[in-house]
């Protein structure tokens, strides 16, 4: 007869509770897997396969209770590293459209805008567009790998415990995030600048014939010229995303092991 006792049953509990808590909420903020449109049983089934195999290389405290006022605690620490993580990587998404709905807007379509299920708004076409590129881009450069070969690395660097995180680790996260809107504007800076050598030569065009309709030529000229630096742009768009990734990453385990950090 197969007996165990209530510690056991504790810890084993623990040892699937904690590291499933850290990762649906990486999969469920995380570019991609976050998606509205995967549905949620695929995430859940997903994460439980996760912790399956992860679970026998994480170190827990055996005398964590998870029914524990400790245990809470460190339920709430391990979905908020999930999140963190998942921002991060959500920020590069977020960036690159950033880029697309300053192009847009530099073309004259600002007002060209469709239903974004995933952010539940209205988000300009081209941004619209540079989100799907770089979500298929995601997949095919097999970065949703280093993603997940990431998550395990964060246990070992962000162990589960009782210890109370650093804050060090949140201010990271917001630096990050400044510095990958940064890298937005300077991925839309071609684009804009070729729009703006346009419209300077549309306006001297303006001066010298008044009668000329600048509504009826101008916007063709601004589509055509921005279309035409949108694809030049675009061969860069994996190498980039690529780059972005990586960094990202590599901020994830910073954050990670300064949130360990007493």
């Amino acid at each position: 007869m197969i007996s165990f006792t209530s510690s056991q049953l504790s810890l084993w509990l623990a040892t699937l509770i904690f590291p499933l808590a850290r990762i649906l909420a990486l999969l469920a903020s995380a570019p991609v897997f976050g998606n509205r449109q995967v549905p949620a049983r695929l995430k859940v089934g997903f994460a439980v396969i996760l912790t399956i195999v992860i679970a026998p290389t994480i170190a827990i405290p055996p005398d964590l209770d998870p029914a524990s006022a400790q245990g809470v605690f460190v339920l709430g620490q391990q979905i908020i590293a999930g999140l963190m993580m998942g921002f991060t990587l959500r920020m590069v998404f977020s960036a690159i459209e950033m880029a697309g709905d300053l192009a847009g807007m530099q073309m004259g379509l600002g007002f060209a805008s469709f239903f974004d299920p995933v952010n539940a708004s209205f988000t300009p076409v081209i941004a619209q567009f540079l989100g799907i590129l770089t979500a298929l881009a995601f997949l095919a450069l097999d970065l949703h790998l280093y993603m997940l070969a990431a998550l395990a690395d964060s246990f070992q660097s962000f162990p589960i415990s009782t210890a109370q995180p650093s804050a060090l680790g949140f201010r990271t996260l917001a630096e990050w995030g400044g510095s990958i809107f940064a890298f937005a504007l300077q991925l839309a800076l071609p684009l804009i600048a070729a729009l703006l050598i346009t419209n300077l030569a549309l306006g001297i065009l303006t001066r010298s014939a008044p009668q000329l309709n600048i509504f009826a030529v101008g916007f063709p000229i601004t589509l055509a010229v921005g279309f035409g630096a949108l694809a030049l742009i675009l061969p860069f768009l994996a190498p980039l995303l690529d780059f972005f990734t990586h960094q990202a990453l590599d901020t994830v385990g910073r954050i990670m092991s300064q949130l360990a950090s007493p």
